[in-house]
């Protein structure tokens, strides 16, 4: 028994590790693939297959974000590394400099998470929602938000529904398994 018990600790872990909450790690994927022939194509692609992608486009023309130098690739690099509160800080710079880019508030949602402020991550998982409507990242974010809060009915209700929008993404897919995980062993993820 004791041996099963640390096994699905581990499994848990694991879990944890690879499946985290999406988006400021999801990303990364477009982000090594900027340079690949294909790569616009991808990018330009919406994730769940049927609206157009996240981002406000900067004077510019590129994505914010293309830069590796502005507050939102910033944030993702602290966001990857694990120094949440570092990726807030930039991802709250970047939503003040650019508010209709739901992605960074997508982000800065994701870090709110981390740092166990789920009231202002809610506030900017509806801000992201106001400017892009109801995506499939944004509910895969909200049930993993609500997984790490201990809400299991809340996170089965966003993920399934992400789940249906988006059949076999295997970001969804890992945040499933990894609340049907906790939910076997009886805790939040922590």
């Amino acid at each position: 028994m004791r041996r099963s018990l640390s096994r699905l600790g581990l499994i848990v872990c694991a879990g944890l590790m690879l499946a985290g909450c999406n988006a400021a790690t999801n990303a990364s994927l477009s982000d090594s693939l900027k340079d690949t022939p294909g790569a616009a194509a991808f990018a330009a692609a919406p994730a769940d297959g049927t609206d157009a992608p996240f981002g406000e486009p900067t004077p510019e023309g590129r994505l914010l974000g293309a830069d590796p130098g502005d507050d939102l690739a910033t944030g993702k690099a602290y966001f990857r590394s694990g120094n949440y509160g570092m990726a807030e800080r930039y991802f709250r710079r970047a939503v003040e400099q650019h508010p209709t880019d739901a992605e960074a508030w997508l982000d800065l949602g994701a870090s709110y998470d981390h740092v166990k402020r789920f009231d202002l991550a809610d506030r900017a998982y509806a801000q992201a929602i106001k400017l892009v409507g109801v995506k499939v990242e944004i509910l895969n974010n909200q049930g993993y938000s609500y997984m790490l809060r201990g809400d299991k009915a809340r996170a089965y209700e966003k993920l399934n529904e992400a789940l249906r929008r988006s059949p076999g993404n295997p970001y969804v897919m890992s945040n499933l398994r990894l609340l049907q995980a906790s939910a076997a062993q009886g805790k939040a993820i922590e």
